[in-house]
């Protein structure tokens, strides 16, 4: 059976979101065309994430080397290399991430497979894959059809895809011989520089309240902030806002700020290009004000109200500090 290979993303510990959006996606192009999917680890010790990944994949390769445990491209990319010259996996598949954007071109080249990077979306409508991606800023949607390969390699876009933990499979885990990089010349890791302290972890919060260039000026944000106090939620922003330095940079939710899946998001006067929708599209219910009825962020509402958001919030305000 042809097999999907997820190459498991984690650092400091965690598995990184987009190791189960990939995970969720593999399996939905598994169950249409038949496919097994297969997860990579490279670390130091694999046993606290066997258990969620298990649920997620029919196997499960583990290389355990003390070397592998912080991401370095020189010894990753010896032992990828060889897994999927040995496995000759139909698809692999990494995260368009720091990791995945260093890994998959260098990957392509040694082994002569077609790469696709920055997917929002994949097919196999016959014997090719189809990708899509995003581009002129999310503007326009590309579906690109590769040439008829036995073998694919792409990377996914963080956000364009749900995580799925509703799989209940059980993997079968199969360990792999380290290689010996003994003498091997080039990076080394040397550490994790941590970011400032932050007021706030908005990728923390259940409620965001998020405001957007349509908030108008600084002096306006106190009714933002009042209505999120009203019902218990997290102030944040779109990027023209934390840009503008109305908002700290911690707060700004989208592709260049934070990814968020809050039970409710709550967008106002957020006209929603793709890079904000790729940081939120996923939250439990999206609530949109704005007074354009097309703006993009009506898309992916649940709910929308196409009002004046200063004539909406102090009715709303009102309505939940008397309830």
């Amino acid at each position: 059976m042809k097999e999907i290979l997820v190459i498991a993303e984690h650092r400091q510990g965690e598995l990184r979101d987009i190791t189960m959006e990939i995970l969720g996606l593999a399996n939905q192009l598994a169950q249409a065309h038949g496919l097994s999917v297969t997860g990579v680890f490279l670390g130091a010790d694999a046993s606290p994430f066997s258990q969620t990944l298990a649920r997620t994949c029919d196997r499960i390769l583990v290389v355990e080397d003390p070397g592998l445990d912080n991401y370095n491209a020189d010894p990753y990319l010896l032992v990828l290399a060889q897994i999927i010259s040995q496995q000759q996996p139909y698809l692999t598949l990494l995260g368009h991430t720091a990791m995945g954007m260093d890994l998959a071109p260098a990957l392509s080249a040694r082994l002569a497979i077609p790469l696709v990077t920055d997917c929002v979306g994949l097919a196999f409508p016959r014997d090719c894959l189809e990708a899509s991606r995003q581009v002129y800023g999310g503007k326009v949607n590309a579906l690109l059809r590769m040439k008829p390969s036995s073998q694919y390699l792409a990377t996914i876009r963080p956000g364009s895809f749900s995580v799925d933990l509703a799989q209940d499979k059980t993997a079968t885990v199969e360990k792999l011989p380290s290689p010996s990089w003994e003498g091997l010349k080039g990076r080394r890791f040397l550490g994790y520089l941590e970011p400032e302290v932050e007021d706030v972890d908005i990728s923390e919060a259940d409620i965001l309240v998020s405001i957007g260039r349509g908030i108008g000026k600084p002096e306006n944000i106190p009714v933002a902030e009042a209505f999120a106090e009203a019902i218990g939620a997290t102030l944040s922003c779109s990027r023209p806002v934390a840009d503008k330095g109305w908002l700290p940079k911690s707060r700004q939710v989208g592709t260049s700020g934070k990814t968020v899946r809050p039970k409710v998001y709550i967008a106002l006067g957020i006209s929603g290009a793709f890079q904000h929708q790729a940081g939120m599209k996923n939250s439990g219910t999206i609530i949109a004000v704005n007074k354009d009825p097309k703006a993009p962020i009506f898309k992916v509402a649940h709910y929308g109200i196409v009002a004046d958001l200063f004539q909406v919030l102090p009715m709303l305000t009102e309505k939940f500090k008397k309830s």
